[in-house]
């Protein structure tokens, strides 16, 4: 009879280091992370990968097909595709990391500054806030674009910059809301601790976690930015070669059947864009799951 019963204790819970562990090899990215690693350091290094001078046209060989002397064909001004690819790489890759930078300074003091002001200043950082978010992202980018007239790299950065960091602001303002009555802040506040301080030293190191994912998710969004707007033909010249550029010749691409132009270039960009999405999505799990056994 009392083979069939068995006394069992308090059902533990896994540490965060045993779910680190187990999941690791069951849901981490490794394809993504290879394939976009390989990705950045063929920009990184481009040089030692191209096989022609990407800014050249050669107009004897515009709009050839792939073949032996020019693996990935060339565009209708006969630059070679393949060098661009990685030549103009680095410009998309380094917008969408410059961008991310100043939207998570923006929203990380933006954030901070609401959690710990008083309750009308909290709303009316807030409220504006919300209107920023009722504006249409690519409507705003290309109304303050268009003020500062003429595109570069850095004012595409600039301008993707500052009109991304509203969502992410709101949820830093929860977590410092969340932290901000903790002993240890008090306790740094009372001995003279200034914003800066807190900000640094105790507030960041405890929700840093928190937006990691939207802050991968930045880049991919200020990579997909930049290619909408070269595709419209307001973002960055021709002479600037990147992977939104390359796509800005793709209507003439396609009507005179030269789909080597705009596929190859479309296809490192959706490759690079779910590689990045891969990575976000492992860290969002990552990150709930440390949550849920902490």
């Amino acid at each position: 009879m009392n083979d069939r019963f068995q006394m069992v204790g308090i059902l533990e819970k896994k540490t965060a280091s045993e779910v680190k562990s187990h999941s690791w090899y069951k849901e981490h990215p490794v394809i993504s992370e290879v394939l976009l690693g390989l990705l950045i350091l063929g920009c990184l290094f481009a040089k030692g990968i191209m096989t022609k001078d990407p800014t050249y046209m050669d107009l004897l060989h515009y709009a050839t097909p792939p073949g032996k002397e020019f693996l990935f064909g060339t565009d209708t001004m006969g630059r070679d595709i393949f060098s661009m690819i990685w030549y103009g790489g680095r410009v998309s890759l380094f917008i969408g990391v410059l961008s991310t930078v100043i939207t998570t300074v923006l929203a990380i003091l933006v954030g901070s500054i609401s959690g710990l002001a008083s309750e009308r200043v909290d709303t009316l950082i807030m409220r504006f806030t919300e209107i920023l978010l009722a504006i249409p992202g690519l409507l705003l980018i290309i109304f303050i674009q268009a003020i500062l007239g003429q595109a570069n790299v850095f004012s595409i950065s600039f301008v993707i910059g500052i009109t991304g960091w509203m969502s992410m602001a709101k949820v830093i303002r929860t977590e410092v809301k969340q932290l901000r009555d903790s002993e240890y802040i008090l306790a740094a506040r009372m001995m003279g601790g200034n914003f800066f301080y807190v900000l640094w030293h105790h507030l960041a190191p405890n929700f840093i976690s928190s937006i990691m994912f939207m802050v991968v998710m930045h880049v991919r969004s200020a990579i997909v930015a930049e290619s909408t707007l070269s595709f419209m033909g307001i973002g960055l010249p021709l002479e600037v070669i990147s992977w939104g550029s390359m796509l800005s010749l793709s209507e003439k691409a396609l009507l005179s059947g030269n789909w080597w132009i705009i596929v190859i270039p479309g296809l490192f960009l959706v490759g690079t864009l779910v590689c990045i999405t891969q990575i976000g999505n492992y860290i969002r799990k990552r990150g709930n799951t440390t949550q849920s056994v902490l």
